[in-house]
């Protein structure tokens, strides 16, 4: 467990703490996953050796902090809030297509250098799962959001529904769209909102 650096006496402390997450990252961008080392790190944010393991004992602790610090940095919490707090579930499927859009592609980046070691390397397979498991659990929520309100199209129960809604987050898609065809934010979100509808809402008019 990260050792606890709480209260305004540490405040020099939590700015350490945060530089080294912040060099974590900042490696991780730049280097990818395998350059990710406790010299590397400590040498990238000004700090020594010793310095780094008075926060984190292990590089798997330091990975293990590494997405609740992202969450906070990028503001997770504020972004997801449209989609908690709808007014029901259709409104929260549109709020997290925006949500999408405007978020997941600044961890692109960071996605690619866990995805491309995660089968081999412990830590960075945890910190996938750490992802994995926020978000899917939305997914779910969202899924049976649609279903108690009897929203969700036929086709779909909740399971499916939620691993479908989940497996179309993955970066290849968002990256695709992005760089590859040169889509703006704005332009994902709408093509993502209308996707959800069209797919995952029931269709409610007589014909």
């Amino acid at each position: 467990m990260t050792r606890s650096i709480d209260g305004p006496r540490n405040a020099r402390g939590r700015r350490t703490r945060d530089a080294l997450l912040a060099a974590t990252r900042e490696i991780l961008e730049s280097d990818g996953f395998e350059a990710l080392t406790m010299t590397e790190v400590a040498g990238r944010a000004g700090v020594s050796r010793q310095g780094v393991y008075l926060h984190f004992s292990s590089r798997t602790e330091l990975v293990m902090a590494l997405f609740d610090f992202i969450a906070e940095q990028e503001g997770l919490r504020e972004s997801l809030a449209p989609v908690r707090d709808a007014p029901d579930a259709v409104s929260a499927l549109r709020a997290w297509a925006r949500h999408l859009a405007a978020y997941h592609p600044r961890l692109m980046t960071v996605d690619r250098a866990i995805d491309r070691v995660r089968h081999a390397d412990p830590d960075a397979a945890r910190h996938r799962a750490t992802v994995d498991e926020n978000q899917f659990a939305t997914c779910r929520r969202l899924a049976e959001r649609l279903d108690a309100e009897g929203r969700l199209a036929a086709h779909w129960t909740v399971a499916t529904a939620a691993d479908m809604l989940w497996g179309l987050i993955a970066t290849d898609v968002f990256e695709r769209l992005l760089t590859g065809r040169d889509w703006t934010h704005d332009a994902l979100a709408d093509h993502l909102t209308a996707l959800y509808e069209a797919t995952f809402v029931k269709n409610d008019r007589v014909s």
